[in-house]
């Protein structure tokens, strides 16, 4: 298959290299040094000097990894040079504002999410790795990105557009939030315990990542839900801290472990 990627990200790099067996890539990005430097390291793919080169290459699947606040305007900008029966692919993670588009475009489209990173993920050793494909996606389409997803061991979790968000608002929202609270709160003085040290790891990892990567996670339309259900939380506890009330703490200790362990 000839596909076509746009971005020469860690994502798109990621893509380019995995897909290059048995398929010819091609690989764009505004910035056509980067472009090109992560093509010369993949076989059988090669990079663009222009949007443009789409025309050539007359791609069978376009795969968007521009940020989120990108990925509209790098479709529409890519739409008049793919042939009419290309497959549009995103992994955006937050749908939020691309179902219209797919609805409008005249373009077949597959959609998913990969659940890890460069920053916590061994992009070498995915196995048991977690990805969302999106149930309104081409079936056509994503019987080949199930196939790639099963060959790299990945579990594969099928959501609608609307229940991936949701379930991204629980399952990143909520972890990026804490992490940021815990961040605002760092003293450079204090000495580190154990504890201290894995959670200020996982803070300088979330935060080496994208800011509009973040800003994504966080402005999903269910985000706030979530952190209000976390600001209510804190108010409890601080209620019993307030008290000492210790039958109260053992019931919170309780709960919050059959929450993790469940």
């Amino acid at each position: 298959m000839k596909i076509a990627i746009t971005g020469a990200g860690h994502m798109g790099s990621w893509l380019a290299k995995e897909l290059s067996a048995g398929n010819s890539i091609a690989i764009y990005d505004t910035d056509t040094a980067k472009a090109a430097s992560a093509a010369a390291g993949i076989k059988n793919c090669r990079s663009f000097d222009g949007i443009s080169g789409l025309k050539e290459f007359a791609p069978e699947m376009f795969i968007n990894t521009a940020s989120l606040q990108n990925t509209v305007a790098a479709y529409k900008e890519s739409e008049k040079f793919l042939p009419k029966d290309c497959v549009l692919c995103d992994v955006a993670s937050v749908k939020n504002g691309l179902p219209e588009y797919y609805t409008g475009c005249g373009f077949r489209f597959v959609s998913f999410h990969p659940m890890f990173g460069p920053t916590f993920a061994d992009m070498n050793a995915l196995k048991e790795e977690n990805v969302v494909l999106i149930r309104e996606s081409d079936e056509t389409a994503a019987e080949f990105f199930r196939a790639f997803f099963k060959r790299l061991g990945l579990r594969i979790f099928e959501y609608s557009f609307a229940e991936h968000d949701r379930m991204m608002a629980y399952s990143l929202t909520i972890p990026f939030v804490s992490s940021l609270v815990f961040a605002a709160c760092v003293d450079a003085t204090a000495v580190p315990g154990t504890t201290f040290s894995r959670h200020i790891n996982i803070a300088r990892g979330l935060l080496s990542e994208d800011d509009h990567l973040l800003a994504e996670i966080l402005f999903n339309p269910n985000s706030l839900e979530k952190i209000e259900k976390i600001t209510s939380r804190l108010e409890y506890l601080k209620h019993i801290i307030k008290g000492r009330d210790s039958e109260e703490i053992t019931k919170f200790f309780n709960k919050l472990r059959n929450n993790v362990t469940a």
